[in-house]
């Protein structure tokens, strides 16, 4: 087994685990209690793990992390919006 098939397997596992909560939020239409440090704080890391893996030219790091961003980018702009809608609603 390679380095890269690590990377890959790797890469696969922490970036699937991102699609239950990109679905629960679409779902429930809710990203309440997901707090906008760590999400902020989250999608940077994964940006700079994107050009990370481009600067070494590591297909492992480049693929796993553009999805994984794909991802957070998603959840920040459902919280966004659900938030914006819950706005004065006192669930």
């Amino acid at each position: 087994m390679t380095y890269e098939t690590i990377g890959l397997m790797a890469g696969t596992l922490t970036t699937a685990s991102f699609l239950p909560q990109v679905w629960k939020i679409w779902k429930t239409r809710s990203a309440r209690d997901l707090s906008w440090g760590m999400t902020g704080v989250f999608c940077v890391g994964v940006a700079l793990w994107l050009v990370y893996g481009v600067l070494l030219g590591a297909p492992s790091i480049i693929i796993a992390n553009a999805i994984t961003f794909v991802l957070s980018l998603a959840i920040c702009i459902m919280k966004y919006q659900f938030d914006q809608r819950d706005i004065g609603d006192p669930r």
